[in-house]
């Protein structure tokens, strides 16, 4: 899943830039250069995680088992992480800046002292579940935090740096990871976390205190916590249907989640305080186009859980390269992002419809080359391997920018704070769901039954070609997009 490389959006209504932006220097120099760091840690953590886990998983399956709720260790991280990222504002207006950010790395290392210690994929879905409220805590905090820490000359730089820790969670996620799997020391990776979280804590208590945090200037909005437990149970109702042993029982959890999700939505139609826009469940505006849009890129990102399992399984990778591999689709997240960014209204446009275009065709080649068999595994089928996983990820990449710009401009007045965190809450419920889905699209497709290298063979091939069809639907939401230009 591509979460590492999206940067999410900015969680307040968009400030009036000042005259003069601060540089670099400023912002990294003595007097700011700790507190971003303190900052940032908790949000790189958050991220390196996510990379360091989807490499391991394939050796966690091989020592304890429970290869049929591999995707649920990203279902249920993303769902609770949805939960801990709603709770951010509430918990800094009751314990302050200093308490809520200690209390997020303590949940965050609890979960990972579970994982480290699991015996049984119980145990390791339970830690990763922690895990995850501690995260989506972490990663909300350092984008909530930077108008109380800096005078708003560095916001856009502290945003920037915040928002590059994806980036380098690339680079670094697959290494740990990689490294502690080759070795046969899994559980090492959730431990090598813990020194990082002491020293991070270390640094938010000596630069987070009461006289360098501003008060919040406005109140805390009550937060509709029902609605969005009702949406993380519409996907665990999804998950379920991967390990039914029935095929009418997996509809009705499929047909469940849906209807929940629904549901939802009617309800916060009709309420004051809501998830969304009102015109973010319309498809005949702008807005509910582009949350259409991106909750279908999104959704199709989520087969990236799979690859390292497939690749080490149909191609013989080593953990260390499979990891590298994987991340060749978030990397092409970030450069699609930031070669795409800063561009006219003409060729965001353009941008913005090529960019389902390279994810289908990405999607696809993989469907063929990863069974390895119309192309044997090889180096040529490795080098088309990864440009397919970079091609799938620039797509998403290349117009992301440009389609969130879109919903915050098609904001109605007043609405502008409630859009761009919709953005965040839309992006996360799709990975959720979409990781849901990979399961058990995965595991009905031959990886539970048959099992072994035909079933993770026949899983392949059909995974990727049935994700296909997001992008698909995607191209003719782009279409409707572009007649409205």
């Amino acid at each position: 899943m591509t979460t590492s490389s999206s940067a999410p959006p900015a969680q307040r209504q968009a400030q009036p830039q000042p005259a003069s932006v601060a540089s670099w220097g400023e912002l990294l120099g003595r007097r700011h250069g700790w507190c971003a760091v303190a900052l940032t840690g908790g949000v790189a953590m958050h991220a390196i995680n996510v990379h360091i886990v989807t490499t391991i998983l394939p050796s966690v399956v091989r020592d304890i088992g429970g290869l049929d709720y591999y995707a649920w260790n990203v279902t249920l991280f993303v769902v609770t992480s949805i939960i801990g990222s709603t709770l951010t504002g509430k918990l800094l207006a009751r314990l302050g800046a200093r308490a809520a950010y200690l209390l997020a790395l303590a949940v965050f290392g609890a979960g990972a002292l579970v994982c480290a210690g699991a015996g049984s994929m119980g145990w390791m879905l339970a830690g990763r579940a922690v895990q995850g409220v501690g995260g989506g805590l972490l990663a909300s905090l350092g984008y909530a935090l930077i108008p109380l820490v800096f005078e708003q000359r560095l916001w856009s730089r502290a945003i920037a740096l915040v928002s590059g820790m994806w980036g380098v969670s690339t680079l670094l996620g697959p290494a740990v990871g990689g490294l502690f799997a080759a070795g046969g020391h899994w559980r090492l990776a959730f431990f090598a976390l813990l020194p990082l979280l002491l020293l991070q804590s270390v640094l938010v208590v000596r630069q987070l205190g009461p006289g360098r945090v501003r008060a919040q200037s406005d109140a805390v909005q009550a937060m509709p916590l029902g609605r969005i437990f009702l949406l993380a149970l519409s996907v665990l109702l999804v998950a379920l249907a991967a390990q039914t042993g029935q095929a009418w029982s997996a509809l009705a959890c499929v047909l469940g989640g849906a209807g929940l999700g629904a549901w939802v939505a009617r309800i916060d139609l009709r309420h004051r305080i809501s998830l969304l826009p009102r015109d973010g469940y319309r498809l005949s505006t702008v807005m509910g186009c582009v949350f259409a849009c991106i909750s279908l890129l999104v959704m199709a990102s989520c087969v990236e859980i799979f690859v390292p399992y497939f690749l080490q399984s149909l191609h013989g990778y080593a953990p260390l390269a499979a990891g590298y591999a994987a991340a060749a689709m978030a990397g092409g997240w970030s450069v699609g992002s930031l070669v795409g960014s800063g561009r006219s209204a003409q060729a965001a446009a353009r941008m913005i419809r090529m960019g389902p275009w390279l994810m289908l065709l990405g999607l696809l080649a993989l469907a063929a080359l990863l069974p390895a068999s119309l192309l044997a595994a090889g180096v040529v089928a490795d080098v088309l391997i990864v440009l397919a996983l970079a091609a799938a990820g620039l797509g998403i990449g290349v117009g992301w920018p440009h389609l969130v710009a879109r919903a915050m401009q098609a904001a109605r007045p007043g609405e502008e704070n409630l859009t761009s965190s919709a953005i965040t809450t839309v992006q996360l419920y799709a990975m959720a769901m979409g990781a849901a889905l990979a399961g058990l699209i995965a595991n009905q497709a031959g990886l539970g039954m048959p099992g072994g290298v035909d079933g993770a063979r026949q899983a392949a091939g059909v995974l990727f070609a049935v994700f296909a069809v997001a992008p698909a639907l995607a191209i003719m939401l782009t279409r409707r997009l572009a007649a409205r230009d």
